[in-house]
């Protein structure tokens, strides 16, 4: 398994997952050659180059909008077929691995049509369009929860999670980023972070619930770039550090807890055993946050928040954090139960069965 192309584009969701397994596949065999394909107007054509992959672009679109929109977008997607197998008739991989994004399947028909091996990772709850539509074009699907498997053909699924849990289990962190930020390392950290994005609504009610200390507690808020404003009502407060943006890896081996949102992030913390208050994007498709954020709440492994009850009164959020951070047996149960959800093998598993996919053996 010499040659390996990824198919991932459109969100950080779909591309992070996606850069995890390539590192992965470099740090077993630093000969691996990797092509990513992905959109060249999405965050993928940036962010992939600059983590030192190739990068092939094709132009898709999603399946959303007016009726208009959609049959350009169909358009786009046939279309993309043959400029996919193309790429990959020059590429010549030993297996294509999809990680979701309208743009992976044209890849996988493409790669479907000439036999080429395919891998499908799904990371959340309930299952993407382009995954649905293409599961019948797929070896073997990967999921991270059982719910998604019910999604998918049976003979195909295996529930063997999210290369980023692979990689946040690996991080040894940098206390010297914890120190930078002023935080004090004997008391509890609470890490607060929206996505790689952050969240304007979110920033402004976490104002609200942060405006008063909260005993034994200091938090870490990361606004997101461009939302920094949001961090000027805790100018002179030594419990709360606000900044744009933090090295989640960096700064992981340091928190005692989290408040996030429920997307891939869940890989991470369940893999660490961090516990956590989850905030559900309402404005994912399929409210597949939710679902993920549903798993974690029902195996006592953190608590589910709805953001429109926090609209309606932010003092929710604000007993949450008192009751489940503010408790030490609680707190430890949580990281117990979150550690037994984790899926810290999840990039090696996925290597191991990608080799066994291309004919190889265990």
């Amino acid at each position: 398994m010499k040659r390996i192309c990824i198919a991932a584009g459109g969100t950080g969701g779909h591309i992070y997952p996606a850069l995890a397994l390539a590192q992965s596949a470099m740090e077993q065999d630093p000969d691996t050659r990797i092509l990513f394909i992905g959109n060249a107007d999405r965050m993928e054509a940036r962010i992939v180059p600059e983590a030192g992959f190739d990068f092939a672009a094709l132009d898709t679109h999603g399946l959303e909008g007016s009726l208009l929109d959609k049959v350009k977008a169909a358009i786009s997607l046939m279309r993309a077929i043959p400029k996919a197998g193309a790429i990959l008739d020059e590429f010549r991989p030993d297996i294509v691995v999809g990680f979701g994004g309208y743009v992976s399947a044209p890849v996988l028909r493409a790669a479907h049509a000439r036999h080429i091996p395919i891998m499908m990772h799904e990371q959340n709850s309930i299952a993407g369009k382009a995954n649905k539509v293409t599961a019948g074009c797929a070896d073997e699907i990967v999921t991270c929860y059982e719910k998604a498997g019910e999604q998918f053909p049976a003979g195909k699924v295996k529930l063997l999670g999210n290369p980023r849990g692979s990689v946040a289990a690996s991080a040894t962190g940098d206390r010297q980023v914890l120190e930078s930020l002023g935080l004090d390392p004997s008391k509890k950290t609470i890490l607060v972070m929206m996505g790689s994005l952050g969240s304007t609504t979110m920033n402004d009610i976490m104002q609200q619930v942060l405006a008063r200390p909260v005993e034994g507690l200091q938090f870490l808020f990361v606004t997101g770039r461009g939302n920094e404003d949001a961090g000027r009502a805790f100018d002179g407060r030594p419990d709360v550090k606000v900044v744009p943006y933090v090295d989640t890896l960096a700064i992981y081996p340091f928190i005692s807890g989290m408040i996030c949102r429920a997307g891939a992030t869940i890989a991470e913390l369940t893999a660490r055993g961090i516990p956590a208050i989850l905030v559900p994007s309402p404005y994912v498709a399929g409210n597949h946050q939710f679902y993920n954020a549903s798993v974690l709440k029902d195996a006592g492994a953190g608590q589910l928040v709805e953001e429109k009850t926090l609209l309606e009164n932010p003092e929710v959020l604000r007993d949450t954090i008192r009751g489940f951070f503010g408790s030490p047996m609680i707190l430890e149960s949580a990281a117990k139960n979150a550690a037994r959800l984790g899926k810290p093998q999840a990039a090696a598993d996925m290597l191991q069965d990608m080799r066994i996919l291309c004919g190889g053996s265990r």
